[in-house]
């Protein structure tokens, strides 16, 4: 399946180079008639973000997703004709901690650490203001679900008063036995991706502010997800990403007890009975009621504490057309059929 895929695509699997490039054909028995219109598609891969928008500016593409929004600076500049549009993501940067490991086992030290955090500065910092905080579940406007944020607001670690936050934090610790002279070490792992390095220094960076010394361990891609799986990490930063904005698919998949990608292993079964009472509940409102109960239990339980979800950019020349760019997934969308040069 990963070197010869098949499926009933508009495209169809020609090659694939690791570290260079995957090359598709026009599938000329889709199933929808005079689609797609292109003969094929190539993505290049170029893992370096700064090589990869140089490259698009270079000409070398028409289309380039996950651009940051200093990045876009940098393509508006360099080439004007570029179409970019900024759009929110259901992509949320958050704080993994190992629950089985000592000293981090001890509930107190998992609240101090979401007290820490800063998330507004993440954002300003990374992405220039242009960013949201949310909970487990994409933020509103964008997200259907998500807690709005006056509600937000009245649970832990989300107040605006970030140094009353962290001197609560500090407080946690100094009895827990920690201070200016007794500091806990931190191995903070993450995927050695930019998306997901730039967070992990800031998150460092914050829990300095509560006696923590953070070290910095970049994982490779291809050993980042089964490190994370087998629980082989002490703290980490993580991205999560949610085919579509529905509390079904994030839920099940990354807070039940035992789910595939519950990296923490948080379990909570009156959780886990919320999740399927929302599931069969047909009442939108009622619902998401249920959901928003959901959504503060897990940041009450530092869950997975949540830092923020970003907004990004997607840029193509201004002769590629019929391009959909979705708000709330950063899978869909992406079939292709009715993209079209105009050249």
């Amino acid at each position: 399946m990963r070197q010869h895929p098949i499926g009933t695509g508009p495209f169809k699997f020609v090659e694939f180079k690791p570290n260079q490039s995957i090359t598709a054909s026009r599938n000329p028995d889709y199933w929808k008639s005079g689609r797609p219109y292109v003969d094929g598609i190539e993505w290049t891969i170029i893992k370096d973000l700064s090589t990869r928008t140089l490259a698009f500016i270079a000409g070398k593409g028409d289309l380039l997703y996950g651009v940051t929004i200093p990045q876009l600076k940098d393509i508006k500049s360099q080439r004007p004709n570029a179409i970019c549009d900024v759009l929110p993501a259901n992509v949320s940067r958050n704080l993994l901690v190992n629950r089985d490991k000592p000293p981090f086992d001890n509930p107190e030290i998992r609240r101090a650490m979401s007290l820490s955090l800063d998330r507004k500065t993440f954002i300003d910092i990374l992405y220039e203001g242009q960013g949201d905080i949310g909970g487990a579940l994409q933020p509103p406007p964008a997200g259907l679900w998500g807690l709005p944020a006056e509600e937000l607001q009245t649970l832990p670690g989300y107040t605006p008063d970030v140094e009353k936050n962290r001197a609560e934090a500090r407080e946690i610790m100094e009895k827990l036995g920690y201070g200016p002279d007794k500091r806990l070490p931190v191995t903070v792992s993450t995927r050695d991706v930019s998306y997901y390095r730039d967070p992990a220094v800031i998150l460092i960076d914050q829990l300095k502010r509560i006696y923590m010394d953070g070290e910095l361990d970049p994982v490779d891609t291809t050993n980042w997800y089964p490190k994370v799986m087998r629980k082989d990490y002490t703290v980490g930063m993580n991205i999560t990403e949610s085919e579509v904005d529905d509390p079904d698919v994030l839920y099940y998949e990354n807070y039940a007890c035992g789910a595939a990608r519950n990296y923490t292993a948080y379990c909570n079964p009156a959780v886990d009975n919320l999740i399927n009472q929302q599931s069969l509940e047909t009442d939108m409102g009622k619902r998401k009621q249920l959901v928003w109960q959901i959504e503060r239990k897990l940041i009450e339980d530092d869950a997975r504490p949540v830092i923020f979800f970003p907004h990004g950019a997607v840029c193509r020349s201004p002769s590629l057309k019929g391009l959909t760019l979705m708000v709330n997934s950063i899978y869909n969308g992406q079939r292709f059929e009715d993209l079209w040069l105009d050249q």
